[in-house]
């Protein structure tokens, strides 16, 4: 009953609202924005066709909490052709600010997005010198929770995670043309580091196998590893040192956002390709070959392979493919049935074991079969005085240091917040580079080289049930009691083996669904994948990342020297515009042409812009013609995806303003940001479009220009 009267008098009330907008306005007139107005209980509002629709709700006159009444919504539609005048509103300049807080807004939003002192504000100073402790060392933060429960899961995962460890760390190592005990000094000092330091509690650091064959393969081509090992540990040391000051300097000055000129579409190609030129490598080891090209490209370890099968040894195939088979069965256990993660974990050490056993009892039959031999016993020597800081090949230990900085950062940050995404905590970028920086510093100085997060581990460890980067610390102690005690116990363990150990870890990184996932969404990342890939696989490693990251920098160059541009269209009964080619719905404003910019205006592309807004000026033009239909009169630019606008890009727009007036045709802004209508007004760029030149809406900008020219006789 209630809403049958408030009906009624809704519609009397409307009525006389029609009555006099009919003796103000002319009937025969078309409006072209959207006006709302609100009645007792209800709204009523007037679209682009001429028609009102009526909101009625069931409450109270005078009710503001429309959540304590029940609602009924009433919607009545009725053809009007006159229309209420739409509110126009001033588009303003932002607030102003000196240069010096300009300067301190910017820099703070390049360098400290995520304002990491917020939690030091307004506290006392024990506080802050707290929260300074976490901060720096997130041990201090997890610390005091921590207790016999987290303990259990985490000697657990530990324990798991060594018997990955001890036989990758091995292998790796020799990927690095390195001594295999230097793989498993580097699975013992850095955990330890990170475990105080870092800031993801499922990070496994150690070894890991693209750096490992960066590593080799540029120190291989100036060094010998085999004629001159002294000189080749010194340099792989040292670049370990360079690959450190890099990261941690990152971290420090918070410039992490270097690293993501290394796109996920290049790090796909380049680790596939990587992983090939890797599992190639390991034929070696998997056919028994002794003479082995120390060349990384695809022609020449083929090559080697075939100039050299008259060294291939059957019993070493064959203990390599049952191995293989082994190791890739497990894999897929684990894989099928993610309760069973232990199968693959312990696979490596189980084969280790399992090899051993076999060449011990079968050495004195089958000499054939290449053993790693003797290892030293006892903790990491101390190797600062190993370091090269002056010599000839200083440049190469500093290039190999960067560029394998780069990449372990990469994969190590990725890798801690993909675990820390699953459980819900935040891991900093800017700590991660720190820590892993200060790692590979320390590591240095105590015969390790360049490690980080590996992928396989982490997912070891997180799928093992760690809790904190105690799980690092128990590794890491399992590491230790290998090399006091059990290091003679690897005398036997077949090299081929340790092929096989490594074949079927970088196979994984091998993603071919995710390079057709790039091919069907963007044509240009796919191509920066396959740049990277057969860069690697033909050229060399670090070229074939240098041509990848120059296609991920020509990406973004294009994107920001052709900027995307678009005729908009409006959406029948709404003030909403959008893409004609996009929304077949979307209709032509007549005499106006609507453009939208989708990019900042700088001058890398203001000649483009100007002549792409001059080329959908004369097209439009022409199809106005051809289809005879009202004349142009007005160019609007939607500039809301206009972040920001240099001196070029104002010169621009005062010049195409220019050009467009001596062709009697208009041009206005609509909805300019703040830094844009800054800059558009220090450059009195603004003064010329004048009091009507710049809009809030493209809406309003139709509606008020088309009653200026019905206005006119």
């Amino acid at each position: 009953m209630i809403t049958t009267i408030l009906t009624l008098a809704t519609l009397s009330l409307l009525c006389s609202c029609l009555s006099h907008f009919k003796s103000s306005i002319n009937t025969n007139s078309h409006c072209h924005f959207i006006s709302t107005s609100k009645l007792q209980g209800g709204l009523f509002c007037v679209n682009f066709e001429g028609v009102i629709f009526i909101k009625i709700s069931e409450m109270g006159v005078n009710s503001n909490r429309v959540e304590d009444l029940p609602y009924h919504e009433t919607t009545i539609r009725i053809p009007t052709e006159a229309m209420p005048p739409l509110e126009i509103h001033r588009v303003c300049l932002p607030p102003k600010q000196t240069t010096l807080q300009k300067l301190k807004h910017r820099l703070g939003e390049i360098f400290f997005p995520d304002n990491p002192l917020h939690r030091f504000k307004n506290q006392t100073w024990f506080t802050k010198l707290l929260l300074g402790l976490q901060f720096f060392f997130p041990i201090f933060q997890w610390g005091p929770e921590y207790n016999v429960k987290l303990l259990k899961s985490d000697v657990i995962s530990g324990l798991t995670i060594a018997s990955l460890a001890i036989p990758q760390g091995i292998s790796y190592a020799k990927l690095a043309s390195l001594p295999p005990i230097v793989g498993l000094y580097s699975s013992f000092v850095p955990p330890l580091i990170y475990s105080v330091l870092g800031s993801s509690r499922h990070l496994a650091v150690g070894p890991v196998s693209i750096a490992s064959l960066v590593m080799g393969s540029m120190l291989s081509e100036a060094v010998s590893s085999t004629e001159e090992p002294i000189l080749y540990l010194k340099l792989a040391f040292t670049a370990t040192c360079f690959a450190g000051l890099f990261q941690a300097s990152l971290g420090l000055l918070r410039l992490g956002f270097i690293i993501d000129f290394l796109s996920k579409a290049t790090l796909i190609g380049f680790m596939a390709g990587a992983s090939v030129i890797v599992i190639l490598q390991q034929l070696k080891g998997l056919l028994g070959i002794v003479h082995f090209t120390t060349k990384m490209q695809f022609f020449s370890v083929m090559s080697s392979i075939i100039n050299h099968r008259g060294e291939w040894s059957w019993q070493t195939i064959v203990m390599g493919v049952i191995f293989l088979v082994f190791l890739f069965t497990t894999r897929h256990i684990s894989k099928t049935k993610p309760k069973l993660f232990w199968v693959a974990a312990a696979a490596p050490l189980t084969s280790v074991i399992i090899s051993t056993v076999l060449v011990f009892f079968l050495s004195s039959k089958n000499p054939h079969i290449s053993i790693i031999g003797h290892l030293p016993k006892g903790l990491n020597p101390p190797s600062s005085n190993m370091l090269y800081f002056n010599g000839p090949f200083l440049a190469l230990a500093i290039k190999t240091g960067i560029i394998t900085g780069i990449l372990s950062l990469t994969e190590g940050v990725a890798v801690g917040r993909t675990f820390a995404a699953l459980k819900n905590y935040q891991v900093d970028g800017n700590k991660e580079m720190m820590a892993i920086g200060l790692m590979n510093i320390c590591g240095s100085f105590s015969s390790c080289y360049v490690t980080t997060g590996s992928f396989s581990r982490s997912a070891v460890n997180y799928n093992a049930g760690a809790k904190t980067v105690v799980s690092n610390i128990i590794m890491a102690s399992a590491v230790l009691v290998t090399l006091l005690f059990l290091m003679p116990l690897f005398y036997y363990t077949p090299n081929v083996i340790l092929a096989a150990i490594i074949i079927t870890a970088v196979s994984g990184l091998i993603d071919y669904q995710a390079a057709c996932r790039l091919w069907k969404v963007d044509k240009l990342d796919f191509l920066a994948c396959m740049c990277s890939f057969f860069g690697v696989l033909f050229i060399s490693v670090p070229l074939g990342l240098a041509i990848a990251v120059g296609v991920s920098i020509f990406k973004i160059l294009l994107h920001v020297t052709r900027p995307n541009t678009m005729v908009l269209g409006n959406i029948p009964r709404t003030q909403t515009f959008q893409n004609l080619n996009r929304y077949r719905e979307a209709l032509r404003i007549p005499s106006f042409l609507i453009l939208a910019v989708e990019a900042p205006i700088y001058f890398a592309n203001t000649t483009y812009l100007q002549e792409r807004i001059l080329r959908w000026v004369r097209e439009e033009e022409e199809r106005i013609k051809a289809s005879n239909e009202s004349t142009l009169k007005c160019i609007i630019l939607e500039m809301t995806a206009v972040t920001a606008i240099d001196t070029s890009g104002t010169d621009m727009m005062y010049e195409l303003r220019k050009m467009l007036d001596k062709r009697s045709l208009q041009l206005v802004l609509a909805n300019p940001v703040g830094t844009v209508m800054e800059k558009l007004q220090q450059s009195k760029t603004l003064e010329s479009f004048g009091l009507n030149g710049v809009y809030l809406t493209v809406g309003e900008a139709v509606a008020d220009i088309s009653s200026a020219w019905k206005a006119q006789p």
